[in-house]
């Protein structure tokens, strides 16, 4: 089950109003486990920086005019989500811009049914609660000790860990697929074989077994009971 978690940072917060993305950072996810496999760009928005989006994510407008349009990486952001499911913290405001700079370029939006909005979840989990990045982080014991500004990759990496304690941890369900485990050479732990079927909770019934008590097994425990004095349970 292939999983991006995506964060974005833009100039402003309106996309209808001309603002723009100005950095992307998406982490990969197998089966709710980070993969080592990633994607990161800073987009130049061709448009000034507003000083209260400087102070969010310190990028200034003369450094990201030296970046790619977003245009000119489309095609690899595209190729990179594909079609996973993604995990965005406040879902609605980063395919929102997604979307505005898909269209800009007149290219077909991502559907919204695609994300997964962690905010919803934690609100859902802990009503009343907060429900920002840096108070999950706090709920969950998760280092954030180096996010001093917004940043779209950094947030995604927490993002995940965050995700996988809103979905109960490392093992959400009980039920595990029939699938192959396969182990690296360098695995301490490594199995005697390469390949070998995952357990499972899911399978065919067994016949039930026998559990009464054989003739000879009765004669024993009667004997047994016949050299303790005064049992309680013959106590009128």
């Amino acid at each position: 089950m292939r999983e991006i978690v995506l964060d974005t940072e833009t100039t402003g917060l309106n996309p209808l109003g001309g603002h723009r993305i100005v950095e992307i950072g998406c982490i990969e996810l197998d089966n709710h486990l980070a993969t080592g496999n990633m994607y990161h760009q800073y987009v130049n928005p061709e448009r000034d920086m507003p000083a209260e989006a400087f102070n969010v994510h310190g990028l200034s407008e003369e450094y990201l005019s030296e970046q790619p349009l977003f245009a000119d990486i489309a095609d690899d952001f595209l190729a990179f989500i594909g079609e996973a499911t993604l995990i965005i913290h406040n879902a609605q405001f980063d395919m929102g811009f997604i979307n505005a700079e898909l269209a800009r370029i007149g290219r077909d939006a991502v559907p919204m049914a695609r994300a997964i909005d962690t905010v919803a979840m934690a609100r859902k989990r802990y009503p009343g609660a907060q429900a920002n990045l840096d108070a999950l982080c706090r709920r969950f014991q998760i280092d954030n000790s180096g996010r001093q500004l917004h940043g779209a990759l950094l947030d995604s990496e927490l993002l995940a860990e965050v995700y996988l304690e809103l979905i109960g941890g490392r093992q959400p369900g009980l039920v595990l697929s029939e699938q192959t485990v396969r182990t690296g050479a360098g695995d301490p732990d490594r199995m005697a074989s390469e390949n070998r079927p995952a357990m499972t909770t899911a399978g065919a019934a067994r016949p039930p077994r026998p559990h009464h008590p054989s003739a000879e097994e009765q004669a024993a425990h009667a004997g047994f009971i016949a050299r303790i004095n005064d049992p309680v349970w013959e106590r009128s």
